[in-house]
C-alpha cells in the first residue's frame, strides 16, 4: 500500500531540557546535553493523521509499514515544511528549511536511516552520528549520511543558503539481504557526509516522486527495492575494512578524511577518529593514505596547517603570533620552527618575500 502526506510546518513538537547544548560544545554523548526525546515516538491513527504524544500534528498518515512510526525530530518545526511518502518497508521525506534560523535534528530508532543532502550550504553547523567523529563540514550538497537502527543522529545548522534534505527510513527486517554478504549476523556501520554516485542517484529519484505526490504504487515500490539493494551493496562494501591498500583510499575516503582535517586543522587530529570516519583500521587507514598522498596523516595535517599559515599571513594584518593560535600553535616559538621546517624561512621572512 502506498500512502502520501503533505503537512506544512506540521507541529512536530520537541522536548527540550533546558538550553540545547548541541552546537556548543562537543557533541560526543558523554559530554553533550540533550537535544531531544529521542524516544518519543509519533502515533498513527485510523483518520490518516499522526498525533505525537503531546497532541501536536505530525507528518505522516497511516501506511503499510505498521510500526514504523518513528521521524527525525526538527525544532523549531515552523522553520522547515516536510512531505512523505511511504511503501512497504520504506517511507521517504523531503524537508524543506524555509528559515535561515539555527535548526535542530534529532532521531534514534530500530530503523535504518539514510540521509541526502540536495541542497543548501551551512553557515555554521555540527552533525554527529554514533559511532563516527562529529562534522562541522558547511558544504554538504550531494553528501551522504547513513544512521544504522538503534544509532543516534543528531545535528545543528544555520544555514547560508536555504537547504533541502531527504530522509530515508527503512524497516531492517524488509531490508533484501543476501546470505553471502554476511549483514545478517553483522550490524551495519554509520557512514558521514560520503559520496556515491548510484544511491545518490536512487535517491533522488525516490525524493522526486515524493515532490512530484506520486500515486503509481508500482513504479514507487520498485525504486525503494532499488534503493534498498544500493544501501545493502555499500554497507557489505563498508564491512570489508581490512582489504588490502593496492591505489590506496578510495576517491570519496580522500575526500572525507581531507575535509575532516580542513575542519579541525586547529585541533589535535587522532589517527583513530580518522580511520574510523572510513571504517578502516589505524594500521591500514594510515598505510593506504599514505599511498595516496604520499605523506603520513600527521604530516599532511602540519602541511596543511602552513598553508594555511601562509594565506593568513598574505592576506591579513593579524600578527605572526595571532596566526599561530588560528592554527593551533600555542607558542610562537613551535609555529615559527614548523613554519621553517616546511618553507624553509620564518613566518616574518616569507611575509616580506610576499610584500
Amino acid at each position: 500500500m502506498l500512502t502520501y502526506s503533505l503537512r506544512e510546518n506540521a507541529a512536530l513538537r520537541v522536548h527540550l531540557k533546558g538550553d540545547s547544548a548541541l552546537g556548543r560544545g562537543d557533541l560526543r554523548p558523554d559530554q553533550s546535553g540533550v537535544l531531544l526525546s529521542m524516544n518519543r515516538r509519533l502515533r498513527f491513527g485510523d483518520n490518516d493523521e499522526a498525533r505525537g504524544e503531546n497532541g501536536g500534528l505530525a507528518l505522516c498518515g497511516r501506511d503499510s509499514i505498521g510500526a514504523m512510526d518513528h521521524v527525525v525530530d526538527i525544532f523549531p518545526s515552523t522553520a522547515v515544511n516536510r512531505r512523505a511518502i511511504s511503501w512497504n518497508g520504506l517511507r521517504a521525506e523531503v524537508v524543506q528549511a524555509t528559515s535561515r534560523e539555527r535548526i535542530e535534528f534529532g532521531f534514534r530508532a530500530p530503523f535504518h536511516l539514510l540521509i541526502a543532502y540536495d541542497q543548501g550550504v551551512r553557515r555554521d553547523g555540527e552533525t554527529f552520528v554514533e559511532g563516527l567523529p562529529s562534522s562541522k563540514l558547511r558544504e554538504v550538497r550531494r553528501r551522504l549520511t547513513f544512521v544504522p537502527a538503534g544509532h543516534e543522529y543528531r545535528e545543528w545548522q544555520e544555514a547560508h543558503t536555504l537547504g533541502r534534505i531527504a530522509y530515508f527510513y527503512f524497516d531492517p527486517a524488509k531490508l533484501p539481504i543476501p546470505a553471502e554478504t554476511g549483514l545478517m549476523a553483522t550490524p551495519f556501520a554509520p557512514l558521514l557526509f560520503f559520496e556515491d554516485s548510484m544511491l545518490w542517484e536512487s535517491a533522488m529519484k525516490a525524493a522526486a516522486l515524493v515532490e512530484n505526490g506520486s500515486t503509481n504504487q508500482r513504479y514507487c515500490e520498485a525504486l525503494g527495492t532499488v534503493l534498498a539493494h544500493e544501501l545493502v551493496r555499500l554497507s557489505a562494501e563498508a564491512r570489508r575494512p581490512n582489504a588490502p591498500v593496492r591505489g590506496g583510499l578510495a576517491a570519496w575516503h580522500q575526500r572525507v578524511v581531507t575535509n575532516y582535517i580542513e575542519e579541525h586543522l586547529a585541533e589535535s587530529i587522532s589517527l583513530a577518529n580518522l580511520a574510523q570516519l572510513v571504517r578502516l583500521s589505524v594500521y591500514h587507514f594510515c598505510r593506504a593514505f599514505k599511498k595516496s598522498f604520499g605523506v603520513p596523516p600527521h604530516r599532511y595535517h602540519s602541511i596543511r596547517r602552513i598553508e594555511r599559515a601562509k594565506g593568513l599571513l598574505a592576506k591579513t594584518a593579524c600578527s605572526v603570533t595571532e596566526i599561530g593560535l588560528m592554527i593551533g600553535f600555542s607558542e610562537t616559538s613551535s609555529f615559527t620552527a614548523a613554519f621553517r621546517r616546511t618553507t624553509g624561512s620564518t613566518p616574518t621572512a616569507y611575509r616580506r618575500s610576499i610584500g
